[in-house]
């Protein structure tokens, strides 16, 4: 592990530009570059959550339980889970899937998978 972040800190892509209107040019950017923020991530994780029709919008929060605080059964914990995945172009495994049970641990889990977007 320590040798791939070795590798990874000294690896470059070579950005290229495109034409674009107006004389302007657009910069094409890698996967790693367009990760989005912490905030983003918290933003869309929380509209998520409030837009599942079994949850008070009011009641969610960035520290919201799933089953204590809303509410909710296991069936719907998998349901917010798959519309996370939805949300953020990417999969959970089930393994880490079933430990997401509150807006926080999504948060955390998403804020740190590299394929979010």
């Amino acid at each position: 592990m320590a040798l791939r972040a070795a590798v990874l800190r000294h690896l470059r892509v070579p950005i290229q530009t495109a034409p674009w209107r107006g004389g302007a040019s657009l910069r094409s950017m890698s996967s790693h570059d367009d990760h989005i923020t912490k905030d983003e991530v918290i933003d869309r994780v929380l509209s998520v959550v409030r837009d599942f029709p079994k949850v008070d919008p009011s009641k969610v929060t960035p520290d919201v339980h799933f089953q204590k605080d809303l509410g909710l059964d296991s069936l719907d914990n998998v349901e917010i889970v798959m519309a996370l995945e939805e949300e953020f172009k990417l999969e959970i495994p089930d393994k880490e899937a079933d430990k997401i049970d509150s807006t926080h641990l999504a948060i955390e889990y998403i804020s740190n998978h590299p394929m979010a977007s």
